[in-house]
């Protein structure tokens, strides 16, 4: 399913990981698809509360708390920057779809990074 949210497909997901050669590109990609598939489960469940949100941006973080092994594997890790970083997108993205009072540590609640 395509987004349709403008200020999505205008949006460079984790643009400063990508700029650091301390994070592999290939793996930043797998975060970037984590956070595009939160956008598509937005636009496809619509949630209609903070609730509903949290739900599913847990649900990607725990696939962030996945792609942690393949940073390791690569030489790399979720540390102060990346997290940062992370936790901006996923920010990013709930304000793109309305929810500009989500906690952003809660969006990011299950996280293990």
């Amino acid at each position: 399913m395509p987004i349709t949210n403008q200020q999505v497909t205008e949006h460079a997901f984790l643009r400063q990981m990508y700029a650091d050669s301390y994070y592999p590109d290939h793996v930043v990609d797998q975060g970037r698809a984590i956070l595009l598939r939160l956008c598509e489960r937005m636009e496809a469940e619509q949630p209609s509360d903070l609730e509903a949100l949290y739900a599913l941006t847990h649900a990607a973080t725990e696939e962030f708390n996945l792609l942690e092994a393949e940073f390791e594997q690569a030489g790399s890790e979720i540390e102060t920057v990346a997290r940062e970083v992370i936790a901006e997108d996923f920010w990013f993205v709930a304000s793109a779809y309305g929810f500009t009072g989500a906690d952003v540590e809660e969006l990011i609640a299950t996280r293990d990074w």
